[in-house]
């Protein structure tokens, strides 16, 4: 694999890719420090605390959860077999997960909560940093099972991003294919990037970037532009707000709209961009959270800077949403040109 563009590919599940020690913290609003890690088997006691106390607290609608009948054993033995992970605050379990092996994927299991510690968004911060985790280390798919009679959670489970794909007696399984993970380490290497994700290009694609403010999403724009041979310059439409540039070869054009200044899709209706959208492809920054409404099938573009100031490496996430994307295409093409032959 070359050195200039580094990506992780689809494996069967492999305990060496889970992340392990604490791998993220952040500060709550009144100031406690919240760290993820992974559990050892000695924390046993303190994931079964949380566990029991967090499903002791749902409502009962047929049977007791089995989550009820854990006990210290069980828990070490799950975290022995494969891995459970806890969210602390300021040094105290307040919510833990256990991930068990499903085939080539893995199964997230007993997401618990604290109820002292609910209503905060430890949830959603313990599943988020390690569904990223996993994608850093290349894991492709992770699978859910919910109890039907509690349709409150799948719709949860949704929101971020997981879907429904079977039902099993009184469960239903979920599904979350996660992002493809790119490392990036210059401007140049982030235009090859475009270019190569600009051949699997149709006309009505979306593509949606977030990152942070010179995080790289004009020059991956550049790239895309060049590979769909449009006209240029390709350079942010800031105050303009949207740019056509038209194919040279009777390909679909590109749209290249900054969503920086706009405060909600209402705002982005007014650009008309309907009348393009189905004959280019139509690339928003700053659009996560504002331009969803453009399509169902999306390609989202998350571009992150690693910790290091000194470091001018990006980690681009390529995110495909909708049946329109092929995972197997979206890591041929974050490979090097060179290795793609």
């Amino acid at each position: 694999m070359s050195d200039a563009v580094a990506t992780r590919s689809e494996r069967a599940a492999d305990d060496s890719a889970l992340p392990s020690g604490s791998f993220a913290a952040a500060p709550l609003p009144d100031g406690r420090l919240v760290v993820v890690r992974r559990a050892l088997p000695a924390d046993a006691p303190d994931v079964l605390r949380v566990i029991h106390a967090a499903f002791a607290g749902r409502p009962v609608r047929s049977n007791l959860p089995a989550a009820l009948s854990e006990t210290d054993a069980t828990i070490r033995a799950a975290i022995e077999a494969c891995a459970g992970f806890m969210l602390e605050v300021d040094g105290e379990a307040a919510a833990a997960t256990i991930l068990s092996h499903d085939g080539d994927a893995y199964q997230l299991g007993r997401v618990a909560v604290r109820p002292k510690f609910q209503r905060l968004g430890l949830a959603t911060m313990l599943v988020s940093a390690l569904l990223e985790a996993l994608a850093l280390n290349g894991v492709a798919r992770v699978t859910l099972l919910v109890r039907k009679e509690y349709p409150e959670i799948g719709r949860w489970w949704a929101g971020r991003g997981f879907q429904f794909v079977s039902h099993e007696g009184e469960h239903a399984r979920m599904e979350a294919w996660l992002p493809v993970v790119v490392g990036v380490p210059d401007a140049d290497a982030m235009r090859d990037l475009g270019r190569r994700v600009a051949v699997l290009m149709r006309p009505g694609d979306v593509i949606i970037a977030s990152g942070d403010l010179g995080a790289g999403k004009t020059t991956f724009a550049q790239g895309l532009g060049a590979g769909l041979g449009v006209d240029g310059p390709v350079i942010s439409p800031t105050f303009v707000l949207s740019r056509v540039h038209r194919a040279r070869s009777g390909g679909p054009g590109l749209v290249h709209v900054d969503a920086y200044r706009l405060g909600d899709a209402a705002e982005l209706d007014d650009l008309d961009l309907d009348a393009s959208l189905d004959d280019s492809v139509t690339f928003v920054e700053w659009g996560s959270g504002i331009a969803e409404g453009l399509s169902d099938v999306r390609l989202a573009v998350d571009i992150r800077r690693g910790i290091d100031p000194a470091d001018d490496t990006r980690w681009v996430f390529l995110n495909g949403i909708g049946g329109r994307w092929s995972r197997a295409e979206l890591e041929a093409a974050a490979r090097p040109e060179e290795n793609n032959a």
